[in-house]
C-alpha cells in the first residue's frame, strides 16, 4: 500500500498573482481553464487530458437554438418538459440563452462542427426535442472532435499548467475555505501524497457511471469527486436521479458501447424477438419518448426475455458515412447494421444529481467550484433532455471564469506552463472486489427499476463496503453511492430517472428539489433502514 508521506508540489513562482486548480481533464475543466486565461491555472487530471472523460465519447453533440426556426423559449420548453416538473427554470433559461455564444466560443477553438451547403450549421433532432436542434460532428463524433480541439489549444495556452497522472483524493481547508488538494502522482500509485494549494479549486470529474455494471461511461467515472466533495461538507442535490441510456449495445462490453440517439431521430424504430415494435404502446412518441420511458420499455423487454433491439436498417442509408463510431462498434461485435437489428439495453449513462451549484458554478463551500457532469444545477431536473450535458459543461465552465476572472488579481507569471507534467498513465484502480460487489449491487437495486425492500438491501451492503474500506478513493466513490441510496430511499414517488414500482405515480409532494449534506444524510440512516 502507498505510503501517507504528503510533500508540497513545487514552490510558487513570487506571489502577487491568484491561481485556479481544476480537478478533471474532460470538457469542463478544460473549456474552463480555457476561458480564464490569461490567469493561473493548474489542471490536474488522473489520465493524459482528454482521455478517461464522458465527454470524449459523446456521440450526438450539444443542444442549442441554431436553427431555422427554433428558439430559446422552445429548448426551454422542452427541456422543463423532459425533467419531469423540477427543473429550475431560471438556470435552463441561462442556459440555453447562452448556448450559441458557447457554440461559437467552440467554433474559435477549432471545432469543427457540421454545416449545410449554404455553410449554416447543421442541426439534427433528438428524442424529446420539439426541435432540430442538436449541433453535431461527422453524424456522431462531436464528442472526441471537441475534446481534440480543446486539448491542442490547452497545450499551447501559456497560463494552464497540466499535471497529468494526479488523482486527487481530498480537499484542503484552512479558516473554512477550501484552498487546495492532496492528490497521489503516476495515476494514483505513487508513494507521495502532494499537497497543492491555490486561490480557488474547481471540481470537473464527471460523473458515476461506473457504479453500475452496465454503462456507457469509461472506468474513470466512479463518482469520486462527488463524494469527495460531500465528505468536505459540501452540499448535494437530487443524488436519487440518474440516467439509463436506452440503447446501449449488448455486446458484454464493460464499458457498452452506445448506439447513439439520433439514430431513432433518424427514424430508427425498436422491436423485440417477436418483431413486435414495443414503444408503440408505451408512449405517443414510441422511440422518441423521454429517455426513462424508453429505458424502461427496453428494460421490460429484456427483463421478460424477449430481447430489444434496434432496427436502422431502412433508416440509415450510408451508415459507415453517416454514424462512423456507432458503424465501428458493431463492426467490432459482428453486427452489420445495414442487414441486421442492433440488440440494446439500458445501461447508467449520465447523473443529474451532484455537488449543488448556483448559477455561476459556486457551491456551498467558499473557495469550491464546480461544473459538468459532477454538478447538480437544477438544469436537468429528474430526467436530462438529450444532448443538454455538453451545453452545460460549457456554459458553467464559461460562468465560473467570467465570476473568477473578474475576482482574480494578477495573470498567470512566465514559465507557468513549464511546470506541467505529462503522462501516459492512466488510472490503476482496477474493480477489486469490493467494486466488483458494489457494482452489482448498484444496478441490481438502485437501477432502472426500484423497491423499498430492494433499496434497503442496496444501504446496507453499502455501509458494509464503507466499514471494509482501507483507500480514501474507495471511500469517495462509496459515499457517493450511499448518497444516492439515502436520496432514492427518502423520494416516496416516482419521476424521471427515478422509478419506485412500490410507488409508481409522482406525488406533488415531491415536485421539488431534493438538498443534504453526508452528515444529514448520515443521520437519516437508522431510520431508512428500520422504517
Amino acid at each position: 500500500m502507498a505510503s501517507t508521506a504528503v510533500a508540497a508540489y513545487q514552490p510558487k513562482p513570487s506571489k502577487g498573482f491568484d491561481d485556479v486548480i481544476i480537478i478533471g481533464g474532460g470538457l469542463a475543466g478544460l473549456f474552463c481553464a480555457l476561458k480564464l486565461a490569461p490567469k493561473a491555472v493548474t489542471i490536474l487530471a488522473a489520465a493524459p487530458i482528454g482521455r478517461g472523460a464522458s465527454s470524449a465519447w459523446a456521440q450526438a453533440g450539444i443542444a442549442a437554438a441554431v436553427g431555422p426556426g427554433d428558439t430559446v423559449e422552445s429548448h426551454v420548453h422542452d427541456t422543463i418538459i423532459a425533467g419531469d416538473g423540477i427543473v429550475d427554470e431560471q438556470i435552463i433559461q441561462m442556459m440555453a440563452s447562452e448556448a450559441s455564444d458557447r457554440i461559437f466560443d467552440l467554433l474559435g477553438y477549432g471545432v469543427p462542427f457540421d454545416r449545410d451547403l449554404e455553410g449554416h450549421l447543421a442541426v439534427s433532432r433528438e428524442a424529446a426535442h420539439s426541435q432540430s436542434r442538436i449541433v453535431r460532428v461527422k453524424g456522431d463524433m462531436a464528442g472526441r472532435a471537441i475534446m481534440e480541439a480543446l486539448v491542442a489549444a490547452v497545450r499551447k495556452t501559456p497560463s494552464i499548467r497540466v499535471l497529468e497522472g494526479y488523482v486527487v483524493e481530498n480537499l484542503i481547508s484552512e479558516n473554512g475555505r477550501v484552498n487546495g488538494v492532496v492528490a497521489r502522482d503516476h495515476a494514483g500509485s505513487g508513494e507521495t501524497l502532494h499537497r497543492l494549494t491555490a486561490s480557488h479549486v474547481v471540481m470537473a470529474t464527471g460523473g458515476i457511471g461506473h457504479l453500475y455494471e452496465v454503462t456507457t461511461n469509461p472506468t474513470e467515472a466512479r463518482g469520486g469527486g462527488i463524494g469527495m466533495a460531500a465528505r468536505a461538507g459540501a452540499r448535494m442535490a437530487d443524488m436519487e436521479f440518474v440516467q439509463f441510456h436506452p440503447t446501449a449495445i449488448n455486446v458484454g462490453k464493460d464499458p457498452a458501447p452506445l448506439a447513439t440517439e439520433a439514430l431513432r431521430g433518424h427514424g430508427a424504430t425498436l422491436h423485440n424477438s417477436a418483431g413486435e415494435r414495443f414503444m408503440l404502446k408505451l408512449h405517443q412518441d414510441a422511440e422518441l419518448a423521454p429517455r426513462d420511458v424508453v429505458a424502461r420499455g427496453i428494460f421490460a423487454e429484456v427483463k421478460a426475455g424477449r430481447g430489444a433491439f434496434l432496427d436502422c436498417r431502412t433508416a440509415v442509408h450510408d451508415f459507415a458515412a453517416e454514424f462512423p463510431t456507432v458503424f465501428g462498434y458493431c463492426q467490432d461485435a459482428g453486427i452489420d447494421p445495414s442487414a441486421e437489428m442492433i440488440p440494446v439495453i439500458p445501461a447508467a449513462h449520465y447523473f443529474m444529481g451532484g455537488i449543488w451549484t448556483d448559477a455561476d458554478g459556486r457551491s456551498s463551500l467558499p473557495g469550491f467550484w464546480a461544473c459538468g457532469e459532477c454538478t447538480s444545477t437544477g438544469a436537468h431536473g429528474a430526467n436530462r433532455l438529450a444532448s443538454n450535458s455538453l451545453l452545460e459543461a460549457v456554459v458553467f465552465a464559461a460562468r465560473i471564469a467570467g465570476r473568477l476572472g473578474a475576482e482574480m488579481s494578477g495573470q498567470a507569471p512566465p514559465g507557468w506552463r513549464d511546470g506541467s507534467v505529462n503522462s501516459s498513465e492512466y488510472l490503476t484502480e482496477n474493480d477489486h472486489p469490493n467494486m466488483v460487489t458494489l457494482r452489482q449491487t448498484m444496478s441490481a437495486h438502485l437501477g432502472v427499476l426500484r423497491d423499498c425492500e430492494g433499496m434497503r438491501e442496496a444501504l446496507a451492503t453499502i455501509l458494509h463496503l464503507a466499514r471494509e474500506s482501507h483507500s480514501v478513493r474507495f471511500d469517495n466513490v462509496i459515499t457517493t453511492a450511499k448518497l444516492i441510496a439515502v436520496s432514492a430511499l427518502n423520494r416516496l414517488e416516482s419521476r424521471g430517472g427515478h422509478f419506485r414500482t412500490d410507488y409508481p405515480d409522482e406525488s406533488p409532494d415531491w415536485k421539488r428539489r431534493t438538498i443534504l449534506t453526508l452528515d444529514q444524510a448520515n443521520a437519516v440512516i437508522p431510520d431508512l433502514l428500520e422504517s
